[in-house]
C-alpha cells in the first residue's frame, strides 16, 4: 500500500473544506502517475486512521471524486480509480534525470525578448534616484477617486462597466482634444485620437502598422531604449542619427535619405531621452519638409511636454504639420502617476481606426471608469491646477538638485541644467564604474540605476538620468550625500 499518511497533506486552518482538500490530493496522485487506472483506493476506515478525518468527510471526498469522473464505486469491492482513464507514467526519476529535465522545455516556443531588460520595481519604499518620474505624493489621487466614485454611483455610470469603444472614452478624447488645443496649439478631432495605456502602447501600435522586416527607421544615436526594442521586435532596421545640443542632426538624416528609403523617423524633440536636449525650430521645420518630400512618417514621442521651466516650450511638430506626416504620442500618466496608465496617440482617422483594431486584439479596451474620471479632472480644471502646482515644485527641486551637483560633484559629473522634464542627464567620469556604483549605493540604502538602460550598439556614455522630481528637498540632500560618499 502507498504511504498515504505522507502523500496526503491537509491544512486544517485552510478556508478550503477538508473533503475538497482530500479529493484534490487523490486527483494529484492520479495525474502524477502515483495512482493508476483501476487501482483500489483505501477504505474509509483506514483513511480515518491515517488522516484523523471522520468517515463522513472521507465519504464526501470519494463522492466528489466519482462525480468529477476520477473514480468509480464497485459494489462490495470498494472505490477504484476510474478504469477508463488513460494510464500515466509514474513520476519516479533519478536525481540526474530530474536535473536534466529542469533544462528542458515542455513545449517548443520562440523567445525574442532575451536581450530586453525587465523594468525595475519602484513600488518599494527605498530612497531612490530614479529615471525621472513624478512625485506621486503630489498627485491629487483623492480628487481622482472622488470622480471615480461619483461616476460609478450615477445611474448612467453602470454603463461604463460594460465593454466600451477600443479608441477609449469619448469624453476623455474630447477633453484631451480641447486641452491639447489650448496648451500646444494642436487642433485635433476626437476621431483622430486613441486612448492608450501609456505612450509605450502608442509606440508599439504605430510601429506594428508602419514597419515590416524590410523597412528602416531613423532613430537617435542616443535614444529611448524601449522604443528601440519595439522597432527591433517588429523586424525593422535601425539607422542611427547623431544627436547634439540642438537635437537630432537633420542634415545628416537628409544625406541618408538621398541614398536609401526610410519608412519612419522616431524623435523625442522635447526633452530628448536620455540627454534632455530640445530640438531647434529650424531642425523641426526641415524635418517636416523632408517628411513631405520623401514620404516617411514621423513618430513624435512627447512624453513630458507639460513640464518646462525656463521659457514657453516649442509647440510639437504635430501642431505645425500640414501634410499629415506626424503620429503624435503623449502620456498623461508620466506627469500624473506612472501606475495609472493613460496615454494617447494622434494620427489620421484611418490610421487611428487601424490602431484601435490592433489594440483590441491584445487589450480589448482601457479602464472606462478611470478614463471617465480623468475626463472630469480635465473638464473641471483640476489637471491644469495639478500641473501648475507640480511645475513650481519641480523647478525648485531641479534648482536645488543642480546646485548640489555643481558644488559637490565638480569634475565627477558633467551635466547641463535641463530646461524641462524631471531628470538631469549626467555623464560620470570614466574612472567610475556605474554597475559598481549602483551596487555599493544599494548597500547604503540608495537605489540608483547602473546605466545599462541607456547603452546601445553605438552609444555607451557612462551616464545616468538622475531624476529629481520624485524627491523632496530633504531627500535630494540625503540621496546626493549618499551618492557622494559612495563615489
Amino acid at each position: 500500500m502507498l504511504p498515504y499518511k505522507s502523500l496526503i497533506q491537509l491544512k486544517r486552518d485552510s478556508s478550503v473544506a477538508l473533503y475538497i482538500q482530500l479529493c484534490n490530493s487523490f486527483i494529484n496522485l492520479i495525474t502524477n502517475g502515483t495512482l493508476q487506472p483501476s487501482d483500489v483506493l483505501p477504505s474509509t476506515r483506514l483513511l480515518t486512521e491515517l488522516t484523523g478525518l471522520n468517515r463522513n468527510t472521507i465519504k464526501l471526498a470519494y463522492e466528489e471524486l466519482i462525480s468529477q469522473g476520477w473514480a468509480e464505486s464497485v459494489e462490495r469491492k470498494g472505490i477504484f480509480v476510474l478504469s477508463k482513464l488513460p494510464a500515466l507514467s509514474e513520476k519516479k526519476k533519478t536525481d540526474s534525470e530530474q536535473k536534466t529535465n529542469t533544462l528542458e522545455e515542455a513545449f517548443s516556443w520562440t523567445n525574442p525578448f532575451k536581450e530586453i531588460q525587465i523594468s525595475e520595481n519602484y513600488q518599494q519604499s527605498v530612497l531612490t534616484i530614479d529615471d525621472g518620474f513624478p512625485d506621486v505624493r503630489l498627485t491629487p489621487v483623492d480628487l481622482l477617486m472622488r470622480e471615480y466614485r461619483s461616476i460609478s454611483r450615477k445611474f448612467y455610470g453602470k454603463n461604463f462597466l460594460k465593454y466600451g469603444f477600443p479608441k477609449g472614452s469619448e469624453n476623455l478624447r474630447s477633453a484631451l482634444s480641447r486641452y491639447l488645443s489650448d496648451t500646444r496649439g494642436l487642433v485635433v478631432n476626437p476621431d483622430n485620437l486613441l486612448i492608450t495605456k501609456g505612450s509605450q502602447m502608442g509606440i508599439y501600435l504605430a510601429s506594428r502598422l508602419l514597419l515590416t522586416p524590410s523597412d528602416s527607421i531613423a532613430v537617435g544615436v542616443s535614444n529611448y531604449r524601449s522604443a528601440d526594442e519595439i522597432f527591433r521586435y517588429v523586424g525593422a532596421h535601425l539607422l542611427r542619427i547623431p544627436v547634439d545640443e540642438h537635437g537630432m542632426d537633420i542634415d545628416f538624416l537628409e544625406d541618408i535619405l538621398k541614398k536609401q528609403v526610410i519608412k519612419a523617423v522616431y524623435i523625442i524633440p522635447h526633452h530628448h531621452f536620455p540627454t534632455t536636449v530640445t530640438m531647434s525650430m529650424e531642425r523641426r521645420l526641415k524635418l517636416l519638409k523632408l517628411a513631405k518630400e520623401y514620404r516617411f512618417a514621423i513618430i513624435e514621442d512627447d512624453y513630458d511636454f507639460d513640464f518646462h521651466y525656463d521659457a514657453k516650450p516649442y509647440i510639437p511638430l504635430a501642431s505645425i504639420d500640414h501634410n499629415r506626416n506626424v503620429i503624435y504620442i503623449g502620456s498623461v500618466t508620466k506627469t500624473f502617476a506612472p501606475a495609472l496608465r493613460i496615454g494617447f496617440m494622434i494620427a489620421q482617422p484611418e490610421f487611428v481606426r487601424a490602431a484601435a483594431s490592433l489594440r483590441q486584439l491584445i487589450d480589448k479596451q482601457g479602464d472606462s471608469l478611470l478614463e471617465e474620471a480623468f475626463s472630469s479632472l480635465f473638464e473641471n480644471g483640476e489637471m491644469e491646477r495639478h500641473f501648475r502646482k507640480s511645475l513650481k515644485i519641480y523647478k525648485q527641486r531641479r534648482d536645488l538638485f543642480c546646485e548640489i551637483l555643481q558644488s559637490d560633484f565638480s569634475g565627477v559629473i558633467d551635466f547641463k541644467i535641463p530646461e524641462g522634464g524631471m531628470a538631469v542627464w549626467s555623464v560620470f567620469d570614466q574612472s567610475i564604474s556605474l554597475p559598481k556604483l549602483s551596487l555599493e549605493a544599494g548597500k547604503k540604502g540608495l537605489k540608483i540605476a547602473d546605466g545599462s538602460f541607456y547603452n546601445n550598439e553605438v552609444f555607451i556614455p557612462n551616464g545616468l538620468r538622475l531624476g529629481f522630481a520624485s524627491l523632496n528637498e530633504t531627500e535630494i540632500v540625503k540621496s546626493l550625500e549618499l551618492l557622494r560618499s559612495v563615489i
